[in-house]
Order: C-alpha cells, then sequence, then structure tokens
C-alpha cells in the first residue's frame, strides 16, 4: 500500500476537519439537508473531577471544529452532577487548558448545576408519566435485581438473561411523587432510596433496565452547597442539559454508544429538544493511560510530581514539557475521525511536535554533563566573538553573538580516549570543527587523581573560522561547545516515557498498570550550562539545543536559583522510521 506523507497542520483551531469525508460530517450534512435541524450547535461537556488530557483534546478538536465548520456554535459545559468528586480547582484548570489549545466558547459557558431545578421538573413529568418510580432496594440489590450478561460456552454467544422486577416498581404515581418530594426535602438517608426510570427488565441493553436517575447523597457542592441532597445520574442529565441548551448534535466517544438508547429514551419520555448522539472512537496513545481516575491515582500516590508533572499526557503536562497546540492539533487532525478503536504511537505526536519546534525554535547551545577543553595555542585572556544562526528555517529569526575563549566546555561524550569504530568525534590525535568557530585537533587530556578525564587538550586552526577550510581541509566531526568564562549554569531534566511498555494497562491477573511504570523517566541533571541568553527567558520559551534535541523552560527554578529546561523531544526519528517501526 502506498504511504502517505503525513499533513502537518499548524493553522488557527476551527474550520474543516481535515479530508472532509469523515462520517460525523456526512451525518450533519443529510441532519441539514433533511431539515431534521436547520442549524448546528456542539457542546464540550467535561466532568471537573481532573485535569484534561490528550484525549480531551480530540474530543474537543472535533467538538469546536465540527461547529464551525458548519457556520454553529460550541458550549463549553462543565456536567458537574457528581460532587463527591468535583471541585472548582478542576474547573478552572479545564478552562484555561481549552483557552490555551486555542479555542474560545466566548459568553456560552453553562454548569449541569445550573440546570438542578429543571431535572428535577423533568424527572417529575416522567413520573406522572408512569415512567419512573422510587425503589427502597439498595445499589448491591439493583445491581442483582438487573442481571448480568454471561457467554454460552457452545455457541459463544453473549446472553443477557431477563432481570427481576423490584418489588417497589408498581407504586402508584401519587405515591412516587410524595416519595420523590421527600427525597429532595431530606427525609431520607443516603442510599434509602433512588428514583429509577420503567423501562424493561428483561431488555438485552442492561442499561435499559430500569436505570437510576436520581440518588440521596449528603455532600457539598462546590457551586450549590448544601441545597440539594439529591443528585441527577449522568445517563439522565446529559441528555436533558443538551435539550436544555438546544444542541444539535451530541458528539462523544465510543463507549457511549450503548448508552444512546437511554439517551434518546430520556429525550422522548421527558418530551424536550430531540438532540441527536453521535459516537467517534476515541484516542488511544502507546506508552499512556487515557483516565482521568488512573491519572488522579498517579498524582494521589506521588508517582509523578502532580497533574502537571511533564511525563503526564495532561494538557498541562504536555505544556510544561515544551508541546505546542498547533502540534497537538495536527497531531488529533492527522489521526482523524474513526469509528473503530484504534491505538495510535506516540512516536506519531512526536514527529508533529519537531515539525512545529523545527519551524519556530531559537538555536542555542547547551552543554548536559561538562568537559573542559582547553585551546593550548589560543592567545590567553582573549575572548572573539563570533555570528551563529537563531533559526535556519527561518531567516527572519536573524542572528546571534557567541563569546570564543582559550577554555570551553564541551560534551563528555565527545571525547574519548580509546574511541570504538567510526567515532568522529575527539581523541587523540583526531580533528573536529567546533560549531561556527574552529577546526580544532586533540593534543592530549589530563586526569584527576581517580584516574577520570579531566580536560582535554587541542590546537586550533586559525584559518578555518566559521566554516572556512584552506586547502580542502574536511573533517567529519561538528560538535558544539560553550565558553567556559560565559556559560550560564542550568539544570536539566530529561524525561523519558512513563511507562516501560506499550499498553500499560494490559497485566497479567492480579498485576497493576503501576507494575509497568518506567523507574527511569526522569533524569535530573544539575552541573549542566547554556548559553547566557538563557538566563533571560521566561516560563514556556522553547529552544532547541543544538545535538541535543528540543527543551522548554520550567515554571519553577532549579537548585540555587539555576534556570530550569525541560526535555521536550530529542531530535532523532524522521516520519519514515516511525512508518518501518509501527507498520504504518
Amino acid at each position: 500500500m502506498e504511504k502517505k506523507e503525513p499533513r502537518t497542520d499548524t493553522s488557527a483551531p476551527g474550520g474543516e476537519i481535515p479530508g472532509g469525508g469523515d462520517f460525523i460530517s456526512e451525518f450533519i450534512k443529510e441532519d441539514l439537508a433533511s431539515g431534521r435541524f436547520s442549524y448546528v450547535h456542539t457542546r464540550f461537556p467535561p466532568e471537573p473531577n481532573g485535569w484534561l488530557h490528550i484525549g480531551h483534546c480530540k474530543a474537543f478538536y472535533i467538538d469546536f471544529s465540527m461547529a464551525e465548520r458548519f457556520g454553529g456554535k460550541c458550549n463549553l459545559r462543565f456536567d458537574d452532577t457528581n460532587p463527591e468528586k468535583e471541585d472548582i480547582s478542576y474547573v478552572n484548570a479545564i478552562k484555561r487548558d481549552v483557552k490555551w489549545m486555542g479555542y474560545d466558547w466566548e459568553d456560552r459557558e453553562y454548569y449541569a448545576s445550573d440546570y438542578y431545578e429543571y431535572l428535577y421538573d423533568l424527572a417529575v413529568k416522567i413520573i406522572k408519566k408512569g415512567r419512573a418510580y422510587v425503589d427502597d432496594l439498595s445499589d448491591e440489590e439493583i445491581s442483582e435485581y438487573r442481571g448480568t450478561a454471561a457467554v454460552d460456552k457452545n455457541s459463544g454467544r453473549t446472553l443477557t438473561p431477563p432481570g427481576k422486577d423490584s418489588p417497589w416498581r408498581n407504586r402508584s404515581v401519587e405515591e412516587n411523587l410524595d416519595l420523590f418530594a421527600r427525597m429532595r426535602a431530606g427525609e431520607f438517608p443516603d442510599g434509602a432510596r433512588t428514583l429509577r426510570a420503567r423501562i424493561d427488565m428483561a431488555h438485552p441493553n442492561l442499561l435499559l433496565r430500569d436505570p437510576v436517575m436520581y440518588r440521596i447523597r449528603r455532600e457539598h457542592h462546590y457551586r450549590t452547597g448544601d441545597k440539594w441532597c439529591i443528585y441527577p445520574m449522568y445517563d439522565f442529565q446529559h441528555p436533558l442539559s443538551d435539550a436544555k441548551e438546544g444542541i444539535t448534535h451530541s458528539l462523544c466517544s465510543l463507549e457511549y454508544e450503548i448508552h444512546r438508547p437511554l439517551y434518546d429514551w430520556f429525550i422522548r419520555e421527558a418530551e424536550v429538544f430531540p438532540s441527536r448522539q453521535i459516537e467517534f472512537a476515541r484516542l488511544n496513545m502507546t506508552r499512556t493511560v487515557m483516565s482521568k481516575r488512573w491519572l488522579l491515582r498517579l498524582v494521589q500516590e506521588k508517582y509523578v510530581s502532580g497533574w502537571d508533572d511533564p511525563r503526564m499526557p495532561t494538557i498541562a503536562g504536555l505544556r510544561r514539557r515544551g508541546y505546542t497546540p498547533q502540534a497537538i492539533r495536527s497531531f488529533v487532525s492527522q489521526v482523524g475521525i474513526a469509528k473503530t478503536d484504534s491505538t495510535v504511537d506516540i512516536a506519531f505526536l512526536e514527529f508533529c511536535l519537531r515539525e512545529h519546534l523545527n519551524k519556530t525554535s531559537p538555536r542555542v547551545m547547551a552543554v548536559l554533563k561538562p568537559l573542559k577543553l582547553i585551546i593550548d595555542n589560543w592567545e590567553k585572556e582573549k575572548t572573539e566573538e563570533l555570528e551563529a544562526v537563531n533559526n535556519p528555517e527561518d531567516e527572519s529569526a536573524g542572528t546571534r553573538k557567541l563569546n570564543f575563549t582559550g577554555e570551553l566546555w564541551i560534551e563528555r561524550d565527545d571525547f574519548e580516549e580509546t574511541p570504538p569504530p567510526k567515532y568522529f568525534r575527539l581523541f587523540p590525535g583526531n580533528s573536529v570543527r567546533l560549531r561556527y568557530a574552529y577546526i580544532v585537533t586533540c593534543t592530549g587530556f589530563d586526569k584527576n587523581a581517580a584516574g577520570e578525564i579531566s580536560a582535554v587538550h587541542c590546537t586550533y586552526d586559525p584559518a578555518t573560522k566559521g566554516g572556512n577550510a584552506p586547502d580542502n581541509r574536511k573533517v567529519k566531526g561538528t560538535i558544539h561547545w560553550l565558553s567556559a568564562s560565559h556559560a550560564i549554569p542550568l539544570e536539566a531534566r530529561l524525561y523519558d516515557y512513563l511507562f516501560k511498555v506499550d499498553r500499560p494497562m494490559e497485566t497479567p491477573p492480579g498485576g497493576s498498570f503501576l507494575d509497568n511504570l518506567n523507574s527511569d523517566s526522569l533524569e535530573v541533571i544539575s552541573g549542566a550550562y547554556g548559553e547566557p541568553c538563557l538566563a533571560e527567558t521566561k516560563e514556556g520559551d522553547r529552544f532547541q539545543f543544538e545535538r541535543l534535541g528540543y527543551f522548554a523552560r520550567d515554571p519553577d527554578p532549579g537548585a540555587g536559583g539555576k534556570p530550569v529546561f525541560n526535555k521536550t523531544v530529542g531530535l532523532r526519528d524522521t516520519w519514515a522510521k516511525i512508518e518501518k517501526k509501527t507498520g504504518g
């Protein structure tokens, strides 16, 4: 099969979904053509029980882009009906991250908690129709009465034996109305009663076997306080909140496909605006977990430093590591919209990131593991200014000045006393070019009392300044450097994947995804050096450290107040290598 170079779209958010032929667009076109809807209105409905991760990026990319493509609007609505786990700090984090990604919901910010009275009235309406009842069964008994699916050993088919009716299923409308009002008034203890939809206890879809609509919970809500002691369940609240806002297309991930009949049932029985639910495959990515529940566990049990740890797949973590909104949008746009679940190699996300950073990041030089290089024939105390290109991909970025002296820092890996085959860097008798400077030839080295190499000696050729090579003199290696008397100290944090396997959730019986954590996912280098300009940087500034990778300034200072730079991604992979590795 012919392989296609991936499209890297770093344009402004919104607009057409790449390809233009995705199934969601086709459904929307059909709805507009048939007159089912005369406009398009979508929503992004996060629950404020954690920070957003890259999987949410795909969801709200689709929500906002579809609305813009068809000249419609997209709401930001917080589905905050689970007070035990929700908090205003999560609301603020979600709004910050969606805005950082480039999306604006203007005056369309809503909360399901603002609809509590409306939802209560609709529940009463459904009770009056005889389609809901107050049940006295416990949660465990409800689950037992509902029944479970089983696989037939002979045919392999999934069987769903009928459930059993609750003894309170046939209460009168009057009794149910009275009990539901008393539930709201706080007359009953937590868990004593629920309100359930009266559908079909023999339905093959277990979700339609009289699902719970309301439960009693005396929990303080971050917005409504202690006004309510009953809270609506998600499957009841979500479609009716969509209807309240006039949402035409409720776009959600594929796990909600089985919930769609229930979504439609509540809309039909409540006799409200007929929003349409459409499901798409969620984003799954190697070396990553995409569940707020598991991410919260990593935070709470301190496997990471917080929700914004640069190893986390949260938007905040990616931002702190140095990712750009443009690179993330490029990634989710090229992953596309599908109806079948699949797993994307994280290497493709990194490819999209490199594509953007390569075009936009200034180049600087830094030395992470320094080794002194002494130029023996350099004039003592002399400092020379050399010119360096800021970004070869962007001529408008201009140039900068580098100080060159007789004592430099180079990477320890750029010298070998006894080099392996095809080693083209410094070793006794070999010559290399110092980036933007001169060709130098190694003449010897010093060792300390422990037998470790403490300094390398060389001579320079004045005629080779800035790339000149008289008499066709050529060398095979070019290395980077810093003037030892001008470089500033900095701290570098080198990040690897948080998990050591592609699918962390796949574990042997009795195992945990925590067993797959990578214990070497972070290396802190406190003795690094960088160009003086790095001292003036601010949080989030991104650079290519030449030959080392892309780095971003961290918001926190390092030991002794040093600036900290997080390694965002290395320089090494190309799309061709990714395709070969993944079989794409």
